[in-house]
């Protein structure tokens, strides 16, 4: 028992030896970002800023901290405004994609009409059609209604359903036991009331999944944001970024600073919702 243990032990240890130096390479551009950030310019180039110092595992750890970055990008660009604008989208899009998805995905794995299988095959193609493909007509599209310059072609999109969490809830919802659904219906409940008051509740894993990959898409949406806004009060932080970089691109303390504040969040919610993401992903295998 005592050798079995440390065997066990051995090999997770060098499981997770083997998984911290696979991670590095993934890990390292993020940690050059949040420690160029925390640098000075002596410490970022050498040679009269001509040229960078040799980049080593020593070289990471800024000496001294220069804190001052974070203020000086906080005011070099409206950021409160960006974050304003990318918040405003995120619960927007969540809002309307978790919605949506949820009510199509019920239909297609609780009800039965007359070509549901041709109606899922379709809608599953859709997701093997690349976005540029249907770019330029999609953008003459919203120009002809009006939109452009809007957060209309942001938005509306995602109250229309997304096909790949439609599939995913879909699956979800047929993993749940039908004799709910049943004992719902014997209590003269309609099928409205079954999905929102049993099916619903059942569903926050997969349902926060899907919330979680919105939300990523909409933070980091850069292409959205760069076709259909042309006002600078309505940048989101991807697209301010990118417009920062390109008026201040040799200003790489207050860029990585900036970046580092834009990818904070995202690394946050993650985190705080790792458990019921990875718990909704497992939980989405679904019947055939």
């Amino acid at each position: 028992m005592g050798k079995s243990r440390l065997s066990d032990r051995g090999n997770k240890l060098l499981v997770w030896i083997a998984l911290v130096i696979l991670s590095f390479p993934a890990l390292l551009p993020a940690a050059w970002m949040v420690s160029t950030s925390l640098k000075g310019d002596t410490q970022v180039f050498a040679a009269g800023g001509k040229t960078a110092p040799p980049v080593s595992l020593a070289s990471l750890i800024p000496k001294p901290i220069v804190v001052k970055n974070y203020p000086d990008a906080l005011q070099a660009i409206p950021l409160r405004t960006y974050l304003r604008n990318t918040a405003f989208l995120c619960i927007v899009n969540i809002t309307g994609a978790v919605l949506s998805s949820s009510i199509v995905a019920y239909g297609f794995a609780r009800m039965r009409f007359f070509g549901k299988e041709v109606l899922f095959l379709v809608m599953i193609a859709t997701l093997a059609v690349p976005e540029q493909v249907t770019m330029v007509p999609v953008f003459a599209l919203y120009r002809a209604l009006g939109w452009y310059g809007t957060y209309l072609p942001l938005t509306a999109p995602t109250f229309f359903g997304v096909p790949f969490f439609i599939f995913l809830l879909t699956q979800f919802f047929k993993t749940l036991p039908e004799e709910m659904a049943e004992a719902s219906r014997l209590d003269g409940a309609s099928e409205w009331k079954i999905f929102t008051r049993v099916m619903l509740p059942l569903s926050k894993p997969a349902l926060a999944t899907c919330a979680l990959f919105q939300f990523m898409g909409t933070w980091n949406d850069f292409q959205g944001p760069l076709l259909y806004l042309n006002d600078p009060q309505k940048y989101t932080l991807a697209y301010g970024l990118q417009q920062f970089m390109s008026k201040n691109g040799g200003q790489w303390l207050m860029l990585m600073a900036a970046a580092t504040v834009f990818t904070l969040p995202v690394i946050v919610v993650f985190f705080l919702a790792q458990k019921t993401f990875i718990q909704g992903i497992a939980t989405t295998g679904g019947k055939s």
